[in-house]
C-alpha cells in the first residue's frame, strides 16, 4: 500500500527537537549559574557582618546546683540472702523455685533443689560407714588378743618353763652328789688297791659329767629369767601398742565415714530450702556481666550462691554505677533526689552512704570503661518502691541558693587562667576573671565580673579581639582537678598542657596576623607557640618569660616545664656548647625560625 504524504512528513519535527535540546540546556544553565552568582554575592560571609552578629550572654545571679546524673537500681540495704549451702563441683539444679514476688511466711517452702547425684552419695557411704565399723570390731579383737597372749605368757608359759628348768637343776644336784659319792668309795678302794685306776678314772668323769649338766641347768634358768622373759614381754608390748593405734585409727576412720555419712543426709535436708523469716521474694538473678544467671527451674546453682533475697521494704537504696571520671566528685553523705520510672511525677530525697572502692565487673562489651558504684539512701520510701525498680539519681556535689555564674562558652581558658571578653557598644574589653566550681554547663565567678555585664558567648570566634596578658612560667598553673574534670567533659578554653602561652602574634591595632603576614609557618599551635615570630611577639620577652632565675641564660633545668619537642629546640640554639642557651643565641634562633628575618645584631638587647 502507498505511504501518504501525512505520514511521510512526521519524522521531520522529531529532527528539529533533537538539534534544539543542546541550546535550551545551556540557556537554563545559564540561568541557573547567574542565580547561583547573584545568591553568592549576597550570601558571601562579610567579616563586618561577622562582628556584627555577635552573641552575648548577661552575667547572672541565681541558684547553682553541681550535680551527678545517674542511673540505678533499686534495693533493700537490709536483705535476708537465701544461699545454696549443697556442696557439688558442678553446682546443684533448682527442680522448683517460689514465684517471684510471692509473700511468705516463716517455715514456708522456697527452693527444691535436685537430690539425685547425693542419694547416690548416700549409698556409696553407708557401705564405707558398715566396712570402717567391721574394720574397729577387728582391731579392738586383735588388740584383746595381744593383751591375752601377754598375761599367757607372765602366767603360763613362762612359769611352765621355769618349772622344767628348776627341775633340771634338782635332777643334776642329784647326779653330782651321787657321782661324788662314788667317786669318793673308789678313791678309797683303790688305795687299798682293790679296784684299778681305771675305773677311778671314769667315776671322776662321771662326777665332772653331773657338775656340767648342773651348770647347764642353772645357766638356761638364768637366760629364762633376764633374757628370755624381757624379750618375749617386749615383744608382747609392741603387739599391744600396735593393736591400740590401729584401734584408735580404725575408730577415727570410722568417726570420719559417719561424719561424712551424716553431711550427706544433711546436704539432702539442705535442697529444700525454707523461708527463716516472712517477707517478699526476690529472685538474685544477675543479667550483667559474662555469668548471667536467672532463677528457674534447671538452672544450676553453685554452693553458697545467692538464690534469693527477702528484703526490708523500710530500708531501701539505690545503687548507680558511676562513670570513673565523675567518681571522684561524689562521696558519702552528699545529698541526692531520685526519680523512678514507675512514679514518673514524685521525686525522694536521699543520701549518699558509700562509693566503692573498686570498680564493678565489666565484660567484653563494656571495653575499658569502668563504672564504679555508689549507694544512696533513700528517706521515708512510700510502699510503691520495690527491689529491681530502675531509678534515676542525681548526686549534688556542691549547692548553692545564690551564686553569680556565667556559661562555661563565655570563658576563655589558658595555662590555668580564664579570660572573658566584654562587648559594649563598639567597645570590646578582655578581663581575667577568678572561677569557681563549674557543672559543664555553668561556672560560678569568685571575681572579676558584675551581675548584668554583657559577654560574647564564644570568644575564640574573636581571639583578635582578645587582649591577653603574658603569663611566666611562676604564673602558669594547672586547673583544679574539678575543673579540669568539667573542661575534659565539655568544658571552655584550649588543653592544660600548653606550656607557653596561647595568645597569638598580633598588629601594630591588635588584629590578629595572618601566619603568613608575620613571618610564622602554619602548623600546630604547640609549635607556633614554641617558635614566636620576631614580627608578632618579640623573642626577648619570650625570653624573659622563659627566664626564670633572672641569670640571663636559659638552662635545662628551666625548660622542664615545656613539651620534650619545643625544649629541644630551644637547647638546640646553644652554639657556643656551654650548656645554656642565651638571649643572643635564643633570638638568633627564633629568627631564623621565623622564616629568614634579620638576625638581631649580637650585644644588641631587644626592646
Amino acid at each position: 500500500m502507498p505511504t501518504s504524504p501525512a505520514r511521510r512528513s512526521r519524522p521531520r519535527p522529531r529532527t528539529r527537537r533533537r538539534g534544539s535540546m543542546p541550546l535550551f540546556t545551556l540557556i537554563l544553565l545559564a540561568i541557573s549559574a547567574g542565580l547561583g552568582g547573584i545568591v553568592w554575592y549576597y550570601l558571601r560571609p562579610n567579616d563586618k557582618d561577622a562582628t556584627a552578629a555577635v552573641l552575648t550572654t548577661p552575667v547572672f545571679s541565681g541558684p547553682y546546683s553541681h550535680i551527678v546524673l545517674e542511673q540505678g537500681t533499686v534495693e533493700s540495704s537490709s536483705n535476708i540472702e537465701i544461699r545454696c549451702e549443697v556442696r557439688s563441683s558442678g553446682g546443684t539444679e533448682i527442680i522448683w523455685v517460689i514465684d517471684e514476688g510471692e509473700i511468705v511466711k516463716r517455715g514456708d517452702k522456697l527452693v527444691e533443689l535436685s537430690t539425685a547425684s547425693l542419694e547416690q552419695e548416700l549409698v556409696r557411704q553407708q557401705i564405707a560407714v558398715n566396712t570402717s565399723r567391721a574394720m574397729v570390731v577387728q582391731a579392738e579383737n586383735s588388740l584383746e588378743a595381744a593383751k591375752i597372749a601377754r598375761t599367757e605368757y607372765l602366767e603360763g608359759t613362762f612359769r611352765q618353763e621355769e618349772q622344767s628348768i628348776l627341775s633340771q637343776i634338782f635332777v643334776a644336784e642329784e647326779n653330782l652328789r651321787r657321782a661324788e659319792l662314788a667317786f669318793q668309795s673308789t678313791e678309797r678302794l683303790a688305795a687299798r688297791g682293790i679296784v684299778r685306776a681305771l675305773q677311778l678314772e671314769g667315776d671322776q668323769f662321771g662326777v665332772e659329767k653331773a657338775r656340767n649338766e648342773l651348770e647347764a641347768a642353772q645357766t638356761k634358768l638364768e637366760v629364762l629369767r633376764r633374757y628370755t622373759k624381757a624379750k618375749t614381754l617386749k615383744q608382747f608390748d609392741s603387739d599391744i601398742t600396735i593393736g591400740e593405734a590401729k584401734l584408735e585409727s580404725e575408730q577415727e576412720s570410722h568417726r570420719l565415714e559417719v561424719e561424712k555419712l551424716e553431711e550427706l543426709r544433711e546436704q539432702i535436708a539442705a535442697c529444700t530450702i525454707l523461708a527463716p523469716e516472712e517477707g517478699q521474694v526476690i529472685h538474685a538473678n544477675v543479667t550483667s556481666g559474662n555469668n548471667e544467671f536467672i532463677v528457674e527451674p534447671g538452672a544450676m546453682v553453685r554452693e553458697n550462691q545467692v538464690i534469693i533475697r527477702l528484703p526490708d521494704p523500710n530500708r531501701m537504696q539505690v545503687k548507680a554505677t558511676i562513670n570513673e571520671s565523675r567518681i571522684s566528685l561524689v562521696a558519702a553523705e552528699m545529698p541526692a533526689t531520685i526519680r523512678f520510672d514507675a512514679l514518673p511525677n514524685e521525686i525522694l530525697h536521699g543520701q549518699v552512704v558509700r562509693v566503692n572502692q573498686y570498680a564493678e565487673p565489666t565484660s567484653w562489651r563494656s571495653g575499658n570503661i569502668r563504672q564504679y558504684a555508689a549507694f544512696v539512701r533513700i528517706d521515708d520510701p512510700p510502699p510503691e518502691v520495690r527491689s529491681g525498680m530502675n531509678a534515676e539519681v542525681r548526686i549534688f556535689v556542691e549547692r548553692e541558693d545564690e551564686a553569680l555564674q556565667v556559661p562555661v562558652q563565655a570563658l576563655y581558658e589558658t595555662q590555668g587562667h580564664f579570660f572573658c571578653l566584654l562587648k559594649n557598644g563598639e567597645d570590646w574589653e578582655t578581663r581575667s576573671v577568678q572561677v569557681g566550681s563549674s557543672n559543664d554547663s555553668f561556672m560560678t565567678i569568685d571575681s572579676g565580673l558584675v551581675e548584668g555585664e554583657q559577654l560574647v558567648m564564644n570568644p575564640r570566634a574573636f581571639a583578635h579581639k582578645l587582649q591577653l596578658p603574658e603569663l611566666t612560667p611562676m604564673e602558669r598553673r594547672p586547673l583544679p582537678g574539678a575543673l579540669a574534670a568539667a573542661r575534659e567533659d565539655n568544658g571552655p578554653g584550649e588543653r592544660p598542657d600548653r606550656m607557653v602561652s596561647v595568645d597569638e602574634p598580633r598588629g601594630p591595632r591588635g588584629d590578629r596576623q595572618p601566619a603568613g603576614e608575620r613571618g610564622e609557618r602554619a602548623g600546630p599551635p604547640d609549635e607556633r607557640a614554641a617558635a614566636p615570630a620576631a614580627g608578632g611577639r618579640e623573642p626577648g620577652r619570650v625570653f624573659d618569660a622563659l627566664d626564670a632565675n633572672g641569670d640571663g641564660v636559659l638552662s635545662a633545668a628551666e625548660l622542664e616545664h615545656l613539651p620534650a619537642e619545643q625544649r629541644q629546640r630551644i637547647l638546640a640554639a646553644d652554639t657556643d656548647g656551654d650548656g645554656v642557651v642565651t638571649r643572643e643565641e635564643f633570638i638568633r634562633a627564633v629568627s631564623a625560625m621565623a622564616g629568614g628575618r634579620a638576625e638581631l645584631p649580637r650585644g644588641e638587647a631587644p626592646r
